[in-house]
């Protein structure tokens, strides 16, 4: 494997700049002084910003992009082997990296490496970490899979040991991670289109925890099924959190505030530690927040600023984010993409102020959807009113719907059969006028997926 030398830094080329952890990646690399290009398939906010700090962006992937001075290329796992680029550098015998392993050497340049996996949480738990690190002024670098409002981007460049990253578990990303700290927030079913069963994943899960060294720590939710499977003979320090009367973390006395933001008592090995406020909705985030706090008591922080770094967190960008209010209609965006993460957006919807839920969601993957059919169904009962878009292919061809069997409208009828009011339409400008037509002074919209829905509630409001 092509190895990256922070102190004889090189050219790189990478192909899919423009995607958020890509984005991220060149920048802490064109900061420390190597020679950073890229393409993407069309212009962005990211693109621009990497512009602005003299990185060359390409738009549109073609074999001339790829020059003999490129040292190294860097691929995401969305770039299939068909690709101009990809094949030109093959065909020139250019080094090359993927996105993961190339986080992965990163790291190794930090002496305290966090990691933060789990099938859902990751974004925001991160985001809390990061609010601690900053308000400790421990000067970090900050790898974030959401835009956090207080570092202006998903991005930060510190100088001190921390390096704090999201772990994927999707293509086995996190495998070539070299945590120093791990944290495991849940082990679902989730990206089937990669893994076979639940059974593979937890090995993906075990793996990774098995990569952190004997002086490093594991920081996991008790409430993972058969938790011994993933920790037993750990060489390292294990620390639980969760609701299981025997995690080392455990909140207690959950109250909610009228905009469904959660306060709680924090008990540490059974002791009651202070009270703790969160600008963020729902009890899962108070879940994330122990994760957090349990980090930093790794770290040695004062409780008093990790209190106050959490009260100060209002959420990253896609997660429950406030986008405006129109004709008396609040307006929302979450990421949502997954069941669990559903049930968990609409439960917290559920304590902020409205009259109708209304949830506009668009199904992310034809294998997710089809994977979770009935759990989706279940999951958008928790809504008033469901509006469907069509499925948000992403990485999958436009074909695979129909050679599954599966669409919205398969959705759709699930949905109905649990008596739940729910429609369908085709085009984002017929959801948009059937809104205008029957949401109205007082009902709260929510536009959920992980794909291009947020597009319809900022039509609405005139964003």
């Amino acid at each position: 494997m092509y190895r990256i030398d922070f102190d004889h830094p090189v050219s790189l080329y990478f192909v899919g700049i423009g995607g958020i952890s890509m984005s991220g990646l060149a920048e802490i690399l064109a900061d420390a002084g190597f020679r950073v290009s890229g393409s993407d398939s069309s212009e962005s906010a990211m693109t621009h910003r990497l512009e602005s700090k003299g990185i060359t962006v390409f738009y549109g992937q073609r074999r001339e992009n790829i020059t003999a001075d490129i040292d190294c290329a860097v691929f995401t796992s969305a770039i299939r082997k068909d690709n101009p680029e990809y094949i030109a550098v093959h065909e020139k015998n250019i080094p090359s990296l993927t996105r993961a392993e190339l986080l992965g050497q990163i790291m190794r340049n930090y002496d305290m490496p966090i990691a933060v996996s789990g099938t859902h949480g990751k974004t925001t738990t991160t985001s809390m970490i990061s609010e601690i690190l900053l308000k400790a002024d421990a000067d970090p670098t900050l790898s974030i899979g959401g835009m956090l409002k207080s570092i202006g981007g998903n991005i930060r460049v510190g100088r001190s040991e921390y390096f704090v990253t999201e772990a994927c578990e999707y293509t086995n990303s996190f495998l070539s991670f070299y945590p120093k700290i791990g944290i495991i927030l849940n082990i679902e079913e989730d990206h089937m289109d990669f893994f076979q069963d639940l059974s593979e994943i937890r090995r993906s899960f075990r793996r990774f925890a098995q990569l952190l060294p004997a002086d490093g720590c594991l920081i996991i939710n008790s409430a993972i099924p058969d938790l011994q499977e993933i920790t037993r003979e750990l060489p390292c320090r294990i620390v639980t959190y969760g609701q299981d009367p025997s995690a080392d973390y455990r909140f207690d006395h959950i109250t909610y505030n009228e905009l469904g933001y959660p306060s709680f008592d924090l008990l540490v090995s059974g002791q009651s530690c202070g009270r703790y406020s969160l600008q963020v909705p729902g009890e899962h985030n108070a879940g994330n927040a122990l994760a957090a706090i349990a980090l930093a008591d790794l770290l040695a922080i004062p409780r008093d600023t990790v209190r106050d770094a959490l009260y100060a967190y209002t959420g990253a960008d896609r997660r429950f984010e406030y986008k405006g209010t129109v004709g008396g209609v609040t307006v929302i965006d979450d990421y949502a993409h997954h069941p669990t993460e559903v049930a968990a957006t609409l439960k917290a919807a559920a304590n902020y102020p409205h009259r109708a839920l209304w949830c506009v969601f668009q199904p992310h993957t034809y294998t997710r959807t089809k994977t979770f059919l009935k759990d989706f169904a279940k999951a958008l009962t928790l809504a008033d009113k469901v509006i469907l878009t069509d499925i948000y292919a992403a990485r999958e061809p436009a074909s695979l719907g129909a050679s599954l069997g599966i669409s919205s409208e398969t959705l759709l009828g699930e949905i109905q059969a649990l008596g739940q009011e729910c429609y369908y339409f085709s085009t984002f400008d017929e959801i948009e006028n059937f809104l205008l037509k029957n949401c109205i002074k007082g009902d709260l919209l929510i536009t959920m997926g992980a794909g291009d829905v947020h597009k319809i509630g900022e039509k609405l409001l005139g964003l």
